[in-house]
């Protein structure tokens, strides 16, 4: 009984993972960029949600604001740096997004604090459903799953029978191409960024919600979401889903021997996969 409980634990965790490891593997898939401030810009995320909690407005409503807030980010920073930094080598946007990442760590150092912050939703906390036997399935953790499968189900729908999945596509693919044609490139990677940091916005959000945050948890982040991408394969949308959901099972599973192993487990697993299976559960190259 108590390692199908933990192998629940494991599927609801990798649904948040999913969220995390939605974005950074969007972003790769459209236009070949790792963002290395991922963790950090869920981080900022989920402060906006906690300030704007506190100034009264309750945490759903503030949560809309923060996506959109966190999406409008996302497309401007692409549109003013990131954008430059898409060259053959991955070596510019690495620099440059590690860069902000700790930009934004060290202001919100300065603007909040280094104490330990958590969202609470009030009874939403701690409602469960009960399964069977002494099984319960947390309420909020469910509603995270279920939003990450929705999300990633939505999104690859819209890449593959949509005019503008098959622009974003075509851009991905040849963008000097479908320039001539009239499109604008920049435009589309500029949605494509709006679109991963406002998966993100609700993926931190979501674990400030189950695990609380501070300013430098965005590091960690990052760590769990990479690892979720390069397992389910770079670029591919459903072994993102399929990788988190791997990646939940075996640090929770790990737990329940030693919980000193959660994080460990992980890693080790990880690695395993660089070795053995380096493009992950679906074998792709960087296609949506």
């Amino acid at each position: 009984m108590d390692i199908i409980s933990a192998l629940i634990q494991g599927l609801l965790l990798g649904g948040l993972y999913a969220l995390f490891a939605a974005g950074l593997s969007f972003l790769f898939g459209v236009m070949r960029l790792v963002n290395l401030a991922h963790g950090a810009i869920a981080v900022l995320a989920a402060y906006l949600v906690l300030v704007l909690v506190r100034a009264g407005l309750p945490p759903f409503p503030a949560l809309a604001v923060a996506v959109v807030v966190t999406a409008a980010l996302g497309y401007a920073l692409q549109r003013t740096i990131l954008q430059r930094t898409l060259t053959e080598s991955p070596l510019p946007s690495l620099l440059v997004t590690f860069g902000l990442a700790i930009v934004i760590e060290n202001v919100l150092l300065v603007t909040q604090s280094a104490n330990q912050q958590r969202i609470t939703l009030g009874a939403l906390d701690t409602a469960s459903i009960p399964l069977f036997g002494d099984i319960r399935i947390g309420v909020f953790p469910l509603m995270v799953l279920v939003f990450a499968v929705v999300a990633l189900g939505a999104l690859s729908l819209v890449m593959r029978k949509t005019q503008f999945g098959r622009l974003v596509r075509a851009v991905s693919d040849d963008p000097d191409t479908v320039a001539l044609s009239g499109a604008n490139p920049k435009h589309v990677y500029g949605i494509a960024a709006a679109i991963a940091f406002g998966l993100v916005a609700v993926a931190g959000f979501a674990n400030g919600v189950q695990a609380g945050f501070n300013p430098a948890s965005g590091g960690l982040l990052l760590i769990f979401a990479f690892e979720a991408v390069i397992i389910g394969g770079l670029g591919s949308l459903w072994g993102t889903l399929l990788g988190a959901m791997l990646l939940g099972v075996v640090q929770t599973l790990a737990a329940r021997w030693d919980s000193t192993l959660f994080q460990l487990a992980g890693h080790l697993v990880f690695l395993v996969f660089l070795i053995f299976l380096p493009n992950g559960l679906i074998r792709r190259k960087a296609r949506l």
